[in-house]
């Protein structure tokens, strides 16, 4: 998904993808249910954010199957053309697109974690394609988003969240509360699995995440230590 909304970035007005026949793949993984699915859910988001879904194809097809690749290829580019530059002729300004598809590409990883059963799914036949993913779906997904947040209570400092996010986007201050920089997080859940059980300072919210806490304020106590004053 992420490399089709790079490309997309970079000015590309179409990407078309070639897989293996579905049930046909030479690896156990049988990863191109998953392709078909990834542009299945890409396309119903490209139509929230204003692309024709058009614009993204898969073709299944064999290494033996020349004439497909060339029929198939062939459709898509004169489709293409027919639609004209990426973003001109859905109306959407340049900086536009690219905003929108910014925060497309951030979310990637969060809609890979919430999508992820649903994405291993195996479909058989065109019909399942139409409606397995539906408007109402990517509208909660994005209008619904659940935020990944350090409960100051219980964070005693370890830092091993912070060690495991990809992105550097928590404040891990020696001796301090955690906290999660809502502008870095892509909530990928890493912290969320990083976090030991016997802390579980780690949470999902859905809707506005509470205000970290002012600086001078986020000292803690560890918890043997307060056992000892007790």
């Amino acid at each position: 998904m992420g490399f089709v909304l790079r490309a997309f970035s970079n000015g590309i007005d179409g990407v078309f993808i070639g897989a293996c026949h579905l049930n046909e793949c030479n690896y156990i993984t049988h990863g191109n249910y998953q392709a078909l699915n990834m542009v299945l859910l890409l396309k119903k988001i490209m139509e929230r954010i204003g692309l024709n879904p058009q614009r993204l194809r898969i073709q299944f097809m064999s290494g033996a199957e020349a004439n497909i690749f060339v029929e198939s290829t062939n459709d898509f580019i004169k489709k293409i053309k027919e639609l004209g530059p990426i973003g001109k002729s859905e109306g959407i300004e340049k900086n536009e697109l690219n905003t929108r598809l910014e925060k497309v590409k951030k979310l990637v990883p969060y809609i890979k974690v919430v999508k992820n059963e649903k994405l291993g799914t195996r479909l058989e036949t065109h019909e399942e394609y139409e409606n397995f993913f539906t408007r109402d779906e990517i509208d909660k997904l994005f209008d619904e988003m659940f935020s990944y947040y350090i409960d100051p209570l219980k964070c005693q400092a370890c830092t091993t969240c912070a060690r495991r996010c990809p992105m550097d986007a928590i404040i891990s201050a020696k001796g301090e509360v955690h906290i999660i920089d809502q502008d870095k997080c892509i909530r990928c859940g890493s912290c969320f699995e990083a976090c030991p059980p016997r802390f579980g300072a780690i949470t999902n919210i859905t809707g506005e995440v509470p205000p970290p806490l002012p600086e001078g304020q986020r000292a803690i106590i560890k918890k043997g230590k307060e056992k000892e004053v007790a």
